[in-house]
């Protein structure tokens, strides 16, 4: 992929949302060597941004790379942060990847499954825009209040 090409504005709108922040902020937890420092919020996201010229440059079969698995993690692990700060019940991601890219991820409030994605093709994850990230999340994120409500004994087991 060629770095140089930012397709995520500096001014986009989808930047201040609460989802976004909390994937910057996972994103940030997995940089060890302070790679991010000084760069900006577009830039930490541009890389989930997978535009149709990006997913050209994709083989359609691959294996993942450690940077493309962080990121998964990163965003599974952001929806159970939102879900955990929406309902004020721990939310925890479990994912399982083989090297080939396929798995499933779940995240498990109390003794509930609120979030089972099955995953393929993950050397290829990411979104057509920052709107399609939001909208995706969003969605999961609902689904999971609605289940918590919905059985709420085994949320709270």
């Amino acid at each position: 992929m060629d770095v140089a090409e930012q397709v995520v504005e500096e001014n986009d709108p989808n930047l201040e949302t609460p989802f976004v922040a909390e994937m910057l902020k996972q994103l940030r937890s997995l940089d060890s060597y302070d790679t991010y420092d000084g760069w900006s919020k577009a830039k930490i996201i541009d890389p989930l941004v997978l535009t149709k010229e990006r997913k050209q440059e994709i083989p359609v079969i691959g294996d993942p790379d450690e940077i493309t698995l962080a990121r998964v993690k990163a965003y599974y692990n952001a929806i159970a942060s939102s879900i955990e700060k929406d309902c004020g019940l721990m939310a925890v991601s479990f994912i399982n990847i083989t090297h080939e890219g396929f798995g499933r991820a779940l995240i498990m409030v109390g003794k509930l499954i609120v979030v089972d994605k099955t995953l393929r093709d993950i050397h290829r994850f990411g979104f057509a825009n920052l709107d399609k990230m939001c909208d995706q999340s969003d969605k999961l994120i609902s689904k999971a209040k609605t289940l918590i409500e919905q059985y709420s004994e085994a949320a709270n087991d």
